[in-house]
């Protein structure tokens, strides 16, 4: 199946280096950290700008996705759909900061060289 195996090399370059990995653990804790301020906390306030500054600028876009406001029930959902879309936007981080670390490992000429 190619699609397996495109999927395993994109979490390779994900988590096969230690920049990439301490870059995750970042995006972790503040994901962990808005969740709880969104579910545990009385107050959240500006518990979003965490995980939207840590994944920038892929995280514009996990913010663009619509909330369900047409239904006060489904206001738990907001959160979710919020933190879904900043982890695939760390994931797709990690993944270019692990190509950089492969490129400067390997010691690949630059372009303009």
């Amino acid at each position: 199946m190619p699609n397996t195996s495109r999927t395993r090399r994109f979490l390779a370059l994900a988590t096969d280096n230690w920049p990439a990995r301490g870059y995750l653990a970042v995006v972790a804790a503040s994901l962990a950290v808005f969740l709880y301020a969104v579910y545990l906390s009385p107050d959240p306030g500006f518990a979003a700008i965490w995980p939207y500054m840590t994944t920038a600028p892929l995280s514009i876009l996990a913010f663009l996705v619509p909330t369900p406001e047409w239904d006060s029930s489904l206001s738990w959902l907001s959160p979710l759909i919020f933190s879904a879309g900043v982890a695939l936007s760390g994931l797709v981080n990690a993944a270019l900061i692990g190509l950089l670390a492969r490129a400067l490992r390997t010691g690949t000429p630059h372009p303009t060289a």
